[in-house]
């Protein structure tokens, strides 16, 4: 039992007044038509194509235009203004990248190298931040069964990731990026085979377990050579 019964009406209504309920109402309906005009007028199509510069001025909009939803003191007004000035510091400052690849960098960031030659790329892995699993998942949406199949695969700024791959006569032993295969992974090595190190995706000629020359990790798992089927 409950030292106190908890009382639904006052956790979902709370004495609301109805009457302010119409007004929070009209007051979001207003403010997410602005967030919609906002977006359109940036000219993007979608979320997967802003830019980390961008997905922070959508954060800094939520105070603006979620404080005129709920509070009856703040008119929409000066939020109005709000979405008008970063709307204009947003197209200057596009502007300037568009003249100025310096400035395009720092807003937008580079495109990062992940794979080259079937292989992760390590001389940029400091400056790479995803997890191995999120990576893994989009090179399966895409079809890719093993790195054997990629010949390059490159981080764009805006989170997307771009892949080129091998003919299907130069598709090489890669490792596997499906789950089973890659579940049986191991720094011990009974047979001899070709094996990929999880690390980097080198594949070395092996019968018993070692250090990766490449990446000096110890961790391998078999390869696999199938030819990707788009």
């Amino acid at each position: 039992m409950l030292a106190t019964e908890i009382n639904f009406n006052n956790v979902f209504l709370n004495e609301l007044d109805w009457s302010l309920a119409v007004e929070i109402t009209i007051r979001t309906i207003i403010m997410f038509s602005f967030v919609l005009i906002f977006l359109r007028s940036s000219g993007k199509k979608g979320v997967r194509q802003l830019s980390i510069f961008e997905v922070a001025i959508i954060i800094a909009l939520g105070s603006a235009a979620g404080d005129p939803m709920l509070n009856r003191e703040s008119a929409i007004f000066p939020s109005l203004l709000v979405f008008i000035v970063i709307l204009g510091i947003y197209r200057l400052i596009t502007y300037l990248a568009s003249r100025s690849q310096r400035i395009e960098n720092i807003l937008e960031g580079e495109p990062i190298y992940i794979i080259e030659d079937g292989m992760f790329s390590l001389k940029e892995e400091g400056d790479s931040n995803f997890a191995q699993d999120e990576f893994f998942a989009e090179m399966r949406a895409k079809s890719i069964e093993h790195l054997g199949q990629v010949r390059t695969a490159v981080l764009e700024s805006n989170g997307q990731i771009s892949f080129l791959y091998f003919d299907v006569e130069q598709t090489k032993p890669g490792m596997p990026v499906f789950p089973k295969p890659f579940g049986t992974r191991s720094k011990t090595i009974s047979n001899r085979g070709l094996y990929a190190c999880t690390h980097c995706g080198q594949v070395l000629d092996l019968c018993v377990g070692q250090i990766c020359n490449r990446c000096h990790k110890d961790e391998w798992v078999c390869t696999i050579s199938t030819p990707r089927i788009a």
